[in-house]
């Protein structure tokens, strides 16, 4: 269950056009929960920023100009995602600005069946409410306050939240293993001890009670019907 949440920032909102990206983010995570790693950089795209997009994201182009080229990282991005599927938001996006890139270097572009689109998830979940980052911060209590501006990191790592509350929140605790000993170890690494069977006794008017009902029922009983 090793996924990675990935995120990009650009200077547009087209490759054909020839935008690029300036910032790209990945959040590793193992059954919907972030592991602490993480891959970042921000990127030379060797060319201006619009002003406008600067607005979104604060990335000028002085900034980026001692930056690594994609060509610099792209090994060491795609070691670090090696063949994990990629929980995106609004995946098309990223992916054709991703896919640019490679084509680009000459490299094969990652197949859009790799992406899992939460924009669209969401979307199938909530028909009809809004579905930005931000409103399923809100809808599930993801703090984003210190989203001022758009980063890829950062959305990548709110992202992350966000999508474990898409899964229903799931629980990696669920999936035991028992060690040679019969102690419980989850994959989270911690031991569980378990606990000893309980008895429970029934009280005699209720096992009496029950005799009565059992006597009551006769040949109609599945238990006393032979198979034809």
């Amino acid at each position: 269950m090793r996924e990675i949440v990935f995120d990009t920032e650009t200077t547009g909102r087209d490759p054909a056009s020839g935008h690029r990206i300036v910032e790209l983010g990945c959040v590793e995570i193992f059954n919907y929960r972030p592991t602490g790693k993480t891959f970042h950089s921000y990127l030379n795209p060797e060319r201006d920023v619009p002003e406008e997009v600067v607005r979104v994201h604060g990335l000028t182009a002085e900034f980026l100009l001692d930056k690594p080229l994609f060509a610099d990282i792209a090994e060491k991005f795609l070691e670090f995602v090696g063949d994990a599927p990629l929980i995106i938001h609004n995946a098309g996006f990223d992916m054709k600005f991703i896919n640019a890139e490679f084509t680009a270097m000459g490299l094969a572009q990652m197949p859009m069946s790799r992406a899992r689109d939460t924009l669209q998830l969401a979307r199938s979940k909530y028909p009809g409410q809004p579905a930005s980052l931000d409103a399923l911060c809100r809808r599930f209590g993801v703090d984003n306050t210190g989203r001022t501006v758009h980063g890829a990191l950062l959305d990548a790592e709110l992202l992350a939240d966000v999508y474990f509350h898409l899964m229903g929140g799931a629980q990696p605790e669920l999936f035991d293993v028992r060690d040679a000993s019969g102690a419980e170890e989850s994959i989270s690494g911690r031991k569980k001890t378990p606990r000893p069977p309980r008895s429970f006794a029934i009280p005699d008017e209720e096992a009496a009670a029950h005799q009565v009902f059992i006597e009551s029922l006769g040949d109609k009983a599945i238990w006393r019907k032979k198979a034809s």
